[in-house]
């Protein structure tokens, strides 16, 4: 076990635990990587308990004292479950832990069980906060967060008394972009949004008959129709506040033009900024992606119903007109339900919070451009934000120019360097101590 502050050793610790979670229910480990984690900070001074939400679905919540009790608390919280790894795909195993060429290998290296060795570093190094921080390590975020973040929040909203805003996955890493006079520029995306979540089942409902035979009410047919029309549909530009300031912040940076007149002008500066136009791709508009469809059990048999799953994400303030322009697009014979639904969640760009995330990157990092970031998908964020907390996205970390950091999660040979762990763990501290 890692006794000393090095985040290394303690990612690497985290990563041994195999708190591999498959959905539904079906996870492991997370109870043993509970007790380690309360033990950690037991043994530094700071109470912990381990709040179960079912038999070993655990989740650990800790509170340090602040300096001046009159601020308001701030939640700092991870997650310490993972997705599956196959051991026969990497090239080291999964669940090893093993450093090699300057780096920490494992699943979770950077999502997220980094962030939470880096909160544990911060503690055993003697993090000395102005304001009572909440630490909450949690179970169930690679599913629904049903044993997790929902679940607290749900059952348990007195263990964040007085939390008004929160960090944890998704923010505060380096990367590099050519700017237009042919210098490297280190910006920093520290997460104020995240685009909300729709899962929607779609059933179309016609009238059954043979397959030889005409059927002008063939549910196959207009639930292809359907998906068709949604998938066809070209969403509008919407800038919400978190993506304006981005394109307007990383524009100045870069050196390049910036044009927001338009949809087709927003087009065209996401392009002129080149590998950082990537980074905003995702939520300049609203997406719905048809992801599955089940229909029919014989194939001379036209089926009286047919399903279809749609991943629908969509930005801060935008639901009502998306689900208006969505309605109009299924057609008659096709109706929607909900398989799962968290809003939207934005916290504000200008604030005292993302003030001292800048900073604190900037006193380990002088050349750090640091500027908000809009999520497509979403995390824990969205359970917390129900509490009325700003909830940012601000796992800080210095990551080499051409490292893959956005491949890593959920992906093969996932790793965080070895330098970058500690100057996240760096940064961090700074920011906890100040803010």
């Amino acid at each position: 076990m890692a006794d000393l502050a090095d985040p290394v050793g303690l990612c690497a610790d985290l990563i041994r635990f195999d708190t591999t979670n498959r959905g539904g229910g079906d996870s492991e480990g997370e109870r043993e990587a509970a007790e380690y984690v309360a033990e950690f900070l037991g043994r530094h001074g700071v109470p912990a308990k381990i709040v179960e939400s079912a038999p070993r679905r655990a989740n650990v919540i800790a509170r340090i004292p602040g300096a001046d009790p009159a601020l308001p608390a701030l939640l700092v919280q991870g997650h310490l479950d993972v997705v599956p790894a196959d051991a026969a795909d990497w090239s080291v195993p999964p669940f090893s832990g093993e450093v090699r060429d300057g780096f920490l290998w494992g699943r979770g290296a950077v999502d997220m069980k980094d962030f939470c060795a880096m909160v544990l570093s911060a503690v055993a190094s003697g993090l000395r906060p102005r304001r009572d921080l909440v630490l909450a390590f949690v179970a169930d975020e690679e599913d629904k967060g049903d044993f997790g973040a929902h679940w607290l929040v749900e059952r348990h909203p007195e263990l964040f008394e007085g939390c008004v805003a929160a960090i944890s996955e998704s923010g505060g890493y380096s990367y590099h972009v050519p700017a237009a006079d042919g210098r490297t520029v280190r910006l920093y995306p520290v997460g104020t949004a995240e685009r909300g979540t729709a899962h929607l089942k779609l059933t179309a409902r016609g009238r059954a008959g043979h397959g030889s035979r005409p059927n002008d009410e063939n549910a196959v047919t207009m639930l292809a129709d359907a998906l068709h029309r949604i998938a066809g549909h070209r969403w509008p530009v919407r800038l919400t506040p978190t993506v304006r300031a981005f394109l307007d912040r990383t524009g100045a940076a870069l050196g390049v033009p910036v044009d927001l007149s338009s949809g087709a002008a927003v087009d065209a500066t996401v392009t002129r900024l080149g590998p950082a136009g990537s980074l905003v791709v995702p939520t300049v508009r609203n997406s719905t992606t048809p992801t599955m469809l089940s229909a029919g059990y014989k194939v001379n048999v036209i089926p009286s119903t047919a399903t279809a799953q749609v991943d629908v994400r969509v930005l801060p303030d935008a639901e009502d007109e998306l689900f208006e322009v969505f309605d109009s697009l299924l057609g008659p014979g096709v109706t929607r339900e909900f398989v799962a639904h968290q809003p939207p969640v934005q916290a504000p760009v200008d604030s005292p919070w993302f003030d001292a995330m800048a900073a604190a990157l900037r006193g380990e990092d002088p050349d750090a451009v640091v500027v908000p970031y809009c999520l497509g998908g979403g995390t824990d964020a969205k359970a917390f934000s129900k509490l009325g907390m700003a909830c940012y996205g601000f796992a800080p970390l210095s990551l080499p120019e051409g490292f893959p950091y956005r491949a890593m999660a959920h992906g093969v040979d996932e790793r965080v360097p070895v330098e970058g762990l500690r100057f996240g763990t760096r940064v961090l501290k700074r920011f906890l101590e100040s803010c």
